[in-house]
């Protein structure tokens, strides 16, 4: 890494954006120095410089949401990285999984959907809740509200599947899905840890973990 002559700017640091390593989303922009980002490539962790403090600031000292690094890339110009993690809890002190979770402008044009997309709306929805808003409404409820509307739309789904309703079927498992988005948000579970449950199965006979079930 120093072989590259990284340019740090006239306070000695230089932007560090955090992205997530299996979703690729960003998860932070922070700042380092020479003697944070040594401390960064040999703990294999995250350290930032705290402009606020001014003190070396190690990711998930007091929250236990850590970083493993994965890998550091500079840019054309070597000034400023990307550091892809493997983070072990949310990255924003809010409890939000990522830091950037206010739309200022979204192109309805070029939209697309994403399930990440759809987690960090509903994130905040929570964080930072809005009147009016049917998700903040079952995040004042609780758990037992969230759970209902679940077992609601798994109802609803079944309803659908019988009647062999392919629209109405689509339409209530859309339904359940949001809802589950919901409940996982409310329990702090992120996409990512579903993808990771899945990958996991991914490997195993269907037949032993049929097995395994009964």
């Amino acid at each position: 890494m120093e072989q590259l002559k990284l340019k740090f700017d006239a306070q000695g640091l230089i932007p560090a954006i955090v992205q997530d390593h299996y979703t690729k989303e960003v998860l932070t922009l922070a700042y380092m120095n020479k003697e944070s980002l040594a401390i960064t490539i040999d703990e294999r962790r995250t350290c930032f410089w705290s402009r606020s403090r001014q003190e070396l600031w190690r990711k998930g000292e007091t929250s236990g949401n850590r970083q493993r690094v994965v890998s550091i890339t500079a840019d054309c110009d070597k000034d400023a990285v990307v550091v892809e993690v493997v983070k072990s809890g949310p990255a924003c002190h809010t409890g939000a999984e990522s830091c950037f979770f206010q739309p200022v402008y979204v192109s309805e044009e070029l939209k697309q959907f994403t399930y990440e997309g759809l987690y960090r709306l509903i994130e905040g929805r929570k964080t930072d809740p809005k009147e009016g808003s049917y998700t903040t409404y079952l995040f004042d409820k609780g758990l037992d509200k969230i759970l209902k509307k679940v077992g609601e739309e798994c109802t609803e789904v079944i309803i659908g599947g019988c009647k062999q309703d392919k629209d109405e079927t689509v339409y209530e498992i859309a339904d359940l899905c949001y809802h589950v988005m919901v409940l996982m948000v409310e329990l702090g579970i992120s996409v990512e840890d579903i993808t990771r449950e899945l990958e996991k199965r991914h490997v195993v006979d269907h037949k032993v973990k049929q097995e395994r079930m009964q």
